[in-house]
Parts: structure tokens; sequence; C-alpha cells
């Protein structure tokens, strides 16, 4: 519940949730809700996105993987849906449990748009696992995840007797309010609301985007910037002022690192979100070789791992990892200074 704090007479009071269906925005939260459900949302799920819902198709909002194969289904569903979206997400989860290994390939490939892309590799990368899952292993279980209204009671009745059935089946809840002519947005992530405070100073690891464009590099080490682009640009709206970034290439490593200087701004040409930042270490030059401090030695100097498969990497570190990997990143850079 969202409250509004009423200083004047002493008193909380709490603000009414509005419907999603019939907002102004309607389609377009729904387009933010599937952007920004892993990196924003879900920030500490360790959940590999392979495919979103396609247009006049016959699927679930979002399909992932976990670290053990299961593929996990997101459905999400607007104020008043009621218990038909239930069946209706119980016939997409039940068709999805007929995916082979090749076709969760196929939808991966077209997901990143990459037709060389190999499912067991890129499992394997975004979960660190000393040995890749073979293809019998992929998809071996369902679970699925309804995203909908907190006052959609038919809903919530639906979701738990079918959850009282054995069904591997959670409902996450969401309200959407209106204050002074804005919209504001209560999401309750599971198992239960952990999200780091964004005012907090903290190191966060962050993808370069290599994946969907290899100037994207570039176009952060030449202006002096990190960034995000396309659907999941928001994500950077996450970092503040004084956070330390890691520029993570993938299949390298670490390659550079700088202190945020000052809040996101957004770039329309490049169709990116960005923060400006000050080095911290040497930053990489186009047309010539460049260190990098690889998955392992990140994972050797800090006694833990991150999740690759994210732009955001996570878990987030606090100030005082963020100086500890700073310095090792260091010695890999600057050999000679170390």
């Amino acid at each position: 519940m969202l409250y509004k704090l009423d200083k004047k007479d002493d008193k909380i009071a709490s603000l009414d949730p509005l419907p999603f269906q019939g907002l102004p925005l309607e389609k377009e939260l729904e387009d933010l809700l599937a952007q920004n459900l892993f990196d924003v949302l879900f920030e500490e799920s360790n959940l590999m996105p392979i495919f979103q819902e396609r247009a006049w198709q016959e699927e679930a909002d979002i399909y992932a993987l976990n670290r053990a194969g299961d593929l996990v289904i997101f459905e999400l569903k607007r104020d008043g849906a009621g218990g038909g979206a239930v069946h209706q997400a119980m016939r997409y989860c039940e068709k999805a449990g007929h995916l082979s290994y090749e076709e969760l390939q196929r939808k991966l490939r077209i997901y990143k748009k990459d037709d060389s892309l190999n499912l067991q590799d890129e499992h394997r990368s975004s979960f660190e696992l000393e040995n890749a899952l073979g293809h019998s292993e992929f998809n071996r279980e369902q679970h699925l995840m309804v995203i909908g209204s907190a006052s959609d009671d038919e809903l919530i009745r639906n979701v738990d007797y079918w959850k009282s059935k054995g069904l591997s089946l959670n409902f996450v809840p969401y309200r959407v309010y209106g204050i002074d002519g804005a919209f504001y947005f209560e999401f309750f992530s599971l198992p239960y609301d952990k999200h780091s405070n964004p005012a907090h100073r903290k190191g966060v690891i962050v993808d370069t985007n290599l994946s969907y464009d290899a100037d994207s590099i570039w176009y952060m080490c030449e202006n002096d910037r990190v960034a995000a682009f396309g659907d999941i640009k928001g994500v950077i709206y996450s970092l503040g002022k004084g956070d330390i970034v890691f520029l993570y290439h993938k299949g390298r490593g670490i390659v550079a690192a700088g202190e945020v200087l000052r809040e996101a701004k957004d770039d329309d040409e490049w169709d990116a979100t960005y923060c400006d930042l000050k080095w911290l270490t040497p930053k990489p030059s186009k047309g010539s070789d460049y260190p990098a401090m690889a998955a392992w030695q990140i994972r050797e100097a800090m006694g833990f791992g991150f999740f690759w498969a994210r732009t955001l990497k996570v878990p987030y570190m606090n100030i005082e990892e963020s100086a500890k990997l700073l310095a090792e990143l260091n010695k890999v850079l600057s050999p000679e200074e170390g």
C-alpha cells in the first residue's frame, strides 16, 4: 500500500489505487513492465530472459530460464482480467512445456537478434556454471508467474486455488496511483520486496551492449558515459551521482570503470539513456588492443560471482566492495602501476 504523510494533521492516510484498465498509458505501462521486469522490478532474480511476446501470437508475455534450466513464464494482466486470465496463462504454460531445446534456442536467437547464439553456452555463461546443461535438462519443469492488479480479487482467488492444487504458480501484485496529475506505480516482487536503495552509493557492473551493437562501447568511451540502449535503456535511471560503474564487455570482462557525475539523460539520436562519467581507470581506445578483467578474475577478487545475463549485473556492490574491485581492476588494466 502507498500512503500519504499528512504532517499538518499528524496522520497517515492511504491513497486510493486506480484501475490499470482505462489509464491513458495502458499499453505503455504493459510495455514498461515487460522491458524492465528483470533489471528493475526483479532486480535480484537470477533469471535469463529468452523470449518476449510477439503481436497476434498465442504466447505469454515473457519467457525466462532459471539456473536449473526450468522455464519461468510471466503473464501480465490488466485490472479486471478476472479468473479466466489464469486459465489463459495455464494454456500458455502447457504449450511452453512441449518446447524442445532447439525451439528454445530458436526463440533466444530471435529475442537477441543473433542467429549464431548457442543456448547451452549462453546459459552456462550467464549462471557461471562449471559445465553446461545437457539438452534434455532444459525445460524439464515450468513455473508460472501471473502479474496483476492487487485489487483483482477474482484473479487472486483463482491463482490461490490452482496453487493449492500443486501447480507451480505465483501471483505478483501491483497498484497504480494518480497523484497531482501524475501516475505512480507500486510493485511487489518475490519473495519479498528486496530492492537496493537508489539513494545509497553503490557499485554496478554494466553491460556494454556488444550482443546488439559493437559500437556501443565506443559511444560510451569516446563520450565519457555509461549507457543503455533501446527497450532496456531505462535501467540507467537506477544509477545515481557517486555510483561506481564497471563496463563489462561480453567475452572479455571489465574493461574500464568510472564514477557517475550526474543524473541520467536521454540521447534520442542513439535511442539511449546515459550518465556522464569521470574515469577511474584507463579506458579502451577504438582500433587498439586493451586489457580486461575476466569473469573468473572478478569472482576470485570478490569471493562471489555475478549474474551476467542482465544489463545491470547483480548483485550490486556496496561502496567498500566497489573500492575493492576497483583496486583489483587497476592492477589488471595498469599492471606497471600495480
